[in-house]
């Protein structure tokens, strides 16, 4: 199934049913008195969470939801129908913005959570709650309130602990595989990510986290260069990532310390809380290099790029310092698990 990470749909609730003025009016009871229903409530429109869905792509073909109007209330105190509310499925993740306004409507981030999209009109009143002492007669009624209506946006950001960053052919996709069962293409050219991949990291039986690797950014992203500028919002759930950096480029021409600072340059111009989000440098690919380079050639590029956090030397391709890094990572998750995602 195509991903589909965006969409825009309008959602019209349904309008209240009007209350009627009738007068009960039977051969033997000559001051029957009034008798008219109130009408039915219009629709709501709710969105729920499911977890077996992972794209919006149904949101792309069908972008007007409807629901039907509440039905007139009658005589002989017969109050109208309510009509049935409409539930639309996303995909946990998704969160639901108001195009006008802004607002953000909702936030879905566990199964089966239910949040209302637009309510739908109150039924109107009957004459029946007119009547008094002094107007035993009402032939006052209430129209029914028109249903909510608005626009909304539908933007998914997928839920991980642990998102993967790094220029495209930087060994995303690889080291998932590596320490995952997620299966995303690998190859020799650049862009083989078109969608962002998860995978979930099981460390042993009861401790496991989940992590993302999304399309590979080149500079310019944030201005919209390339694949990953799309995608940056699925890594602001995260609360750790991974800068992920080839050692050992394919090409002799590329300039590794000037990638990695236009990848964290490009972060801060997107997104400022995503930029201030932890971030620990893995050194990839150094089986390209050989075992008199590796510790030397990676502490003098950390020390160039001034970076002062944690940094992992690894291999994707073989294995070689995979599991340290995933259990540094475990450890860093359960000692900072009361820190909330946006």
């Amino acid at each position: 199934m195509k991903f589909i990470d965006e969409a825009t749909i309008q959602v019209q609730a349904g309008k209240g049913g009007d209350g009627v003025a009738s007068f009960r009016r039977e051969k033997f009871i000559p001051k029957g008195g009034p008798d008219g229903g109130d009408g039915g409530s219009g629709g709501s429109i709710y969105a729920i969470a499911d977890r077996n869905l992972n794209t919006l792509i149904d949101y792309r073909f069908a972008r007007i939801y409807r629901a039907k109007n509440g039905q007139n209330g009658r005589g002989s105190d017969c109050y109208g129908k309510s009509a049935k509310e409409i539930e639309l499925r996303m995909p946990v993740g998704t969160v639901v913005k108001n195009i006008n306004t802004g607002e953000v409507v909702a936030d879905l981030t566990r199964h089966q959570q239910k949040v209302l999209l637009a309510k739908g009109g109150a039924g109107g009143l009957g004459n029946l709650h007119f009547k008094s002492s002094t107007n035993r007669t009402p032939r006052q009624f209430t129209f029914g309130e028109a249903g909510q209506e608005c626009e909304l946006k539908l933007e998914l950001k997928v839920l991980a602990d642990v998102g993967l960053l790094g220029m495209p052919n930087a060994g995303k996709s690889t080291l998932i595989r590596a320490v995952s069962a997620a299966r995303p293409k690998v190859a020799d050219y650049p862009f083989t990510t078109l969608k962002p991949n998860l995978g979930v990291v099981r460390i042993d039986h009861n401790r496991s986290f989940v992590m993302a690797d999304i399309p590979g950014l080149i500079e310019g992203a944030a201005e919209g260069a390339g694949l990953g500028h799309r995608f940056l919002r699925h890594l602001s759930r995260t609360r750790l990532l991974l800068h992920l950096i080839d050692m050992a480029p394919f090409d002799e021409t590329v300039d590794t310390m000037h990638e990695a600072k236009a990848l964290i340059d490009e972060l801060r111009k997107y997104d400022a809380a995503l930029h201030a989000k932890p971030r620990w440098l893995i050194l990839n690919k150094v089986d390209m290099l050989s075992e008199n380079q590796r510790k030397s050639v990676c502490r003098a590029f950390v020390e160039k790029l001034g970076w002062t956090d944690r940094y992992f030397i690894l291999s994707a391709l073989t294995g070689d310092g995979c599991q340290q890094m995933t259990y540094a990572v475990m450890d860093y998750l359960e000692q900072h698990q009361s820190q909330t995602s946006d």
